[in-house]
Formats: C-alpha cells, structure tokens, sequence
C-alpha cells in the first residue's frame, strides 16, 4: 500500500505535463514532400476556397489522400504530416 500514493502521484504529473508524444515535423515534412506534392503543389493549401476547414479535417483529408496514393502509413505519419501542413499552411488550433 505505501507505493500507491507514490503511483498516483506519477500519474497525476504524466497527466498534466501534455502529450506523451511530440509531432515529428521533419518526418512529416518528408511526407508530403515525397507523396503530396506528387499529385499537387502547395496552391492547395493556400486557395481561397480551400475544402478543409478544421484540424481534425485535416487529419482526414491526409487520411484519404494516403490511401487514395495507396500508401501504408503508420498512424503516427499522417499525424506528422497534418501537423506539419497545420504548422506551415492552415494554423488551426489544436
């Protein structure tokens, strides 16, 4: 019983530190780099009319252009590559 406040504390601390994880911007670069760019320049992401309006569409939008490429990527990718286009094009909130 003496290590669960121990534990509980170490949770609470992991808890409110943020997200376990960071975006890997230079792998998302690489990406879209590789793969987005292939079908189309950046002009997408800058139009005025552009289709994605939100961060979690984004997400999606990555999504569907990866397996529209037929691509296999890790969740973690399409991630990093949202992340990086949010950081580069689009400035969406998190």
């Amino acid at each position: 019983m003496k290590r669960t406040p121990h534990i509980l504390i170490l949770a609470l601390t992991v808890a409110g530190s943020g997200p376990l994880w960071a975006f890997d911007l230079a792998a998302g670069k690489q990406l879209v780099n590789e793969n987005c760019y292939s079908c189309h320049g950046s002009e997408v992401y800058t139009r005025k009319n552009r289709m994605v309006t939100s961060r979690s569409g984004l997400t999606k939008q990555v999504k569907r252009c990866e397996l529209s490429l037929g691509l296999t990527w890790f969740d973690e990718d399409v991630d990093n590559a949202a992340e990086y286009l949010n950081q580069q094009f689009y400035r969406f909130g998190k």
